[in-house]
């Protein structure tokens, strides 16, 4: 973390070599539908520019039929993954988001979730990917029947974040410990499962070691860490972080490039569109995964910053010597774990991946 310039390229090196141990010459990427099923939250993160408060302007909950139109247009432009975000539990702070969820006759909005999930798994081709936030052990049983994979950004262990004026000042499920009993519980239920950093937010450098320390720890436990994330905070003019400093592109080179020696043999992915125009030097830390991209909705947690179009990713990964291939939520190691029951789960995703365990991709 604290290579000098001088020492940059050499701790680069190293990572590229052992990303190439891991998986050579191959880059990743995920086509997917971003579904904000509600932007409703009790956390207030200094970051987020995503959440909202009933009342506010943008609040929404979508519909059965909203989340299923945008599946259904996603399928017809070959995505495989319906990424399902949303707030953490906004139903325990806010009684209009309780007389939403009895409306749609659903009693909190896990079970909406698992509803949903379950929908788009029968209704289309797509494999649900959700990112709940905290869940209990039955919850994450609950939802792992309706969904190959799921996901829960660690972002730090550091509990500093949680004092006044702070990132996670006056968010409640933003604690570490918290967490990371979840991240945990996955592993004990062997759910493939997707976690990581988000740096820049008032953390130390050795908070970021300590949080893919702890991740990995988490993976040798239990091996189910699928991908680890190293994301970048980025300013927006509307938030209370609004004048903080983003992180620099080398603190993102050297921040990747530590997470791949830390865990030579687990996917790392860095998203594309809050590194542009630069983003393709992370091929060069160790990186083998660019994310979710989707050529039908934008980041709703960045909306500001779009995503690259999906034939400028590939040509610029094989400008580096790299081939680009499409995964599904759930990484090709990791399928036969995701089939391990039967049932439409198992049933989709024996029909989404191909023999290697990557996406059938058809023509578009």
């Amino acid at each position: 973390m604290r290579a000098t310039d001088d020492e940059l390229p050499q701790l680069l090196l190293a990572a590229r070599e052992a990303r190439e141990r891991f998986k050579p010459r191959v880059i990743t990427y995920s086509r997917k539908v971003f579904i904000p099923l509600t932007n409703l939250c009790r956390d207030y993160c200094g970051y987020c520019i995503f959440r909202r408060d009933p009342g506010d302007s943008g609040a929404h909950t979508m519909t059965p039929d909203e989340v299923l139109a945008i599946a259904r247009a996603g399928e017809k432009l070959g995505c495989t993954e319906a990424l399902f975000s949303l707030g953490d539990k906004p139903e325990l702070a806010f009684p209009e988001m309780r007389d939403v969820l009895h409306r749609l006759g659903y009693n909190s909005m896990l079970q909406y979730l698992e509803a949903m999930c379950e929908l788009v798994l029968r209704e289309t081709s797509l494999l649900p990917h959700p990112n709940p936030g905290l869940l209990s052990a039955a919850w994450i049983n609950r939802l792992a029947a309706v969904s190959p994979s799921m996901g829960l950004m660690l972002e730090s262990t550091s509990e500093s974040l949680l004092q006044p004026g702070k990132a996670h000042d006056n968010a409640p499920d933003k604690v570490p410990a918290k967490r990371l009993r979840t991240i945990e519980e996955a592993g004990k239920q062997g759910v493939p499962f997707t976690t990581g950093l988000l740096i820049g937010i008032g953390e130390t450098l050795e908070d970021r070691i300590d949080a893919l320390l702890a991740i990995r720890e988490m993976h040798r436990r239990y091996g189910h860490i699928q991908e680890v994330i190293v994301q970048n905070f980025r300013v927006k003019p509307e938030i209370p972080m609004h004048d903080w400093p983003e992180p620099s592109r080398g603190e993102m080179l050297r921040c990747v490039a530590v997470a791949r020696l830390l865990m030579p043999d687990v996917n790392i992915q860095a998203p594309p569109n809050l590194s542009a125009p630069y983003y393709v030097e992370l091929l060069d830390a160790g990186i083998n995964d660019w994310g979710g991209v989707s050529p039908l909705t934008p980041d709703f947690i960045n909306p500001e910053k779009p995503w690259p179009h999906l034939e400028e990713l590939k040509l610029r990964t094989e400008a580096k010597g790299y081939s680009l291939r499409q995964r599904l939520p759930v990484y090709p190691e990791f399928v036969n774990r995701a089939m391990a029951e039967p049932g439409l789960l198992s049933q989709k995703l024996k029909a989404a991946a191909d023999a290697e365990g990557y996406a059938r991709v058809t023509a578009q």
